[in-house]
């Protein structure tokens, strides 16, 4: 074991752990996207020259969720003079695979109903067919196949499972404490600041400025929930699971303004379904960056990843490097919109410093993460209780529970085989030492902590339905917005470059959902067409 298991990194008993590291014929395939070609730039290897150049009007440097909606714009509004360079893995933190035919998320694994004020994600959504009509009111119409199914979430509470993912107050003083803070939270929903705006919006950048709320950042939000009384632990462990959930740390870390943001912000509804409802599929968003993806076109996408991005004479040149045919591509652009993730382009982009981010001072802690896919030749005995739901979540777990890969699938029947996504943040130390610890983990090591909420739920009989594991490891998954992120003068400064290089990530924002992604990539794509 590493370092940092023998100093309980894992924390698991040793009966879990004897239990989770014993996997007959389960053999593990790490799944590491971009992960050695990024040391590889952070190292800055010599690259061979040039083998070809491109004259292009926009470069598009990265292809998550931010590139590929910045290039669907584009595209969209007939701006053909682009292309993407896909980087190390297309569609980033929403993409997919498959096991045994089933497939899977390796990331991003639903979207909340889109409220009114994201038009630009209701316009993909309606393009996709998901949204059937109503695009622009209120309550659209959604296709019944995407809104997540019932039964929808489940908590393994006191050896059975119980329906929802709050647990039930130890007492009527605890009670009381959670009915206190959910009604203070959907009063925040319409909760406006001095300037007109909501206090929590989604996209954040059209949350209010009101210092009042914004004082909120200056407190972690366990520091808030303290000052308020919130003190029931059954709560504050939901409250810490909700952290590690969207932002990849701790309530003890997370700023007090993201933690009611995560609650206050989302106010989407639909005609067919319930207020709380989500979006999913079998491979979680990977269907909808597909769908951008192809939108902007194979022909407008180059293979290889931006090794060195400089601007000369008012315009931009983009080095690419395409590391499985050993050679590099001379881009010259008018524009680029840098999509990439900032611990990548701080190594990238020459000019960084000079659009006011100093990576020393501005850069956010970006959480390591791993997705585990286990591939179930059956589904597994289930306790009592509620029954197997979409997402099913462990109580006193630092793990995040898993999802079904199949629970979308309408059928007359359970098919036999399907995939359990497990996912697990490395919130409990530092995300320095997490990556660490990715980078030396055994196999035994990852399979430990990637089996936690499944070896507490079925125990030995896991061993006798798993057949394959797939372990996706993500070294900067998110941006975790700790104490002052809403003021960052790095990230605001990039959010308002309008030079040659322009920048779209949810890296801007602080924290990383769809929405913010998306948000990012559509106001670059916007610039771009109103040069």
């Amino acid at each position: 074991m590493s370092e940092l298991s023998r100093r309980g990194f894992l924390t698991l008993s040793a009966a879990s752990l004897a239990a989770c590291t014993f996997r007959p014929g389960v053999a593990v395939n790490r799944y590491a996207p971009g992960m050695a070609e990024g040391h590889a730039l952070r190292d800055h290897p010599v690259l061979p020259a040039p083998s070809a150049e491109i004259s292009i009007d926009t470069v598009i440097l990265g292809s998550g969720v931010a590139g590929l909606t910045a290039g669907w714009r584009l595209a969209r509004e007939g701006f053909n003079d682009f292309m993407l360079v896909a980087g190390p893995e297309l569609g980033g933190n929403a993409t997919g695979g498959q096991l045994g035919g089933v497939a899977y998320p390796r990331g991003a694994h639903y979207l909340p109903l889109p409220g009114p004020s994201l038009g630009y994600v209701r316009e993909i959504l309606a393009e996709m067919g998901v949204i059937e009509s109503g695009t622009d009111q209120a309550r659209p119409y959604y296709d019944e196949r995407v809104l997540v199914h019932s039964p929808e979430e489940r908590l393994y509470f006191d050896g059975q499972w119980h329906e929802g993912l709050v647990p039930p107050g130890a007492n009527t003083e605890e009670e009381a404490q959670h009915r206190r803070f959910f009604a203070y939270v959907d009063q925040l929903k319409q909760q406006r600041g001095n300037d007109g705006r909501r206090v929590f919006e989604i996209p954040s950048a059209l949350s209010s400025q009101d210092p009042a709320w914004l004082a909120l950042d200056l407190l972690t939000f366990d520091a808030w929930l303290d000052r308020n009384g919130y003190t029931a632990p059954r709560l504050r462990w939901y409250l810490d699971y909700a952290c590690r959930d969207d932002f990849g740390t701790t309530s003890a870390r997370a700023s007090a303004w993201a933690g009611l943001h995560y609650f206050a912000s989302r106010i989407g509804q639909a005609a067919n379904a319930a207020d709380e409802a989500v979006l999913t599929w079998p491979d979680g968003l990977s269907p909808v960056t597909r769908h951008l993806a192809a939108k902007v076109g194979p022909k407008r996408m180059l293979a290889g990843m931006a090794a060195r991005v400089t601007e000369r004479n008012g315009k931009v040149e983009a080095l690419v490097w395409q590391p499985e045919q050993q050679r590099t591509v001379l881009i010259h652009a008018r524009k680029a919109i840098c999509a990439m993730p900032l611990h990548v382009a701080s190594h990238v982009v020459k000019a960084l410093p000079q659009y006011g981010f100093d990576a020393g001072k501005h850069m956010p802690p970006h959480a390591p993460w791993l997705v585990a896919n286990f591939l179930f030749d059956h589904f597994p005995t289930e306790a009592q209780g509620a029954p197997l739901s979409w997402d099913n979540v462990v109580y006193g777990s630092k793990s995040l529970g898993y999802v079904v890969a199949t629970h979308q699938l309408i059928r007359a029947a359970r098919p036999e085989t399907t995939v359990f996504s497990a996912y697990h943040a490395l919130a409990d130390s530092t995300p320095e030492a997490g990556r660490r610890w990715l980078a030396s983990a055994s196999d035994d090591d990852l399979y430990a902590l990637a089996t936690g909420d499944l070896a507490t739920v079925y125990g030995w009989k896991l061993w006798h339905n798993a057949s394959r594991v797939e372990i996706t490891l993500r070294g900067h998954a998110m941006a975790s917005p700790t104490p002052g992120f809403r003021s960052n003068a790095g990230l605001r400064a990039l959010q308002q470059a309008d030079g040659p290089i322009l920048f779209a990530h949810s890296d801007l924002s602080g924290f990383s959902i769809f929405e913010e992604a998306a948000w990012w990539g559509d106001q670059a794509a916007r610039r771009i067409l109103q040069a």
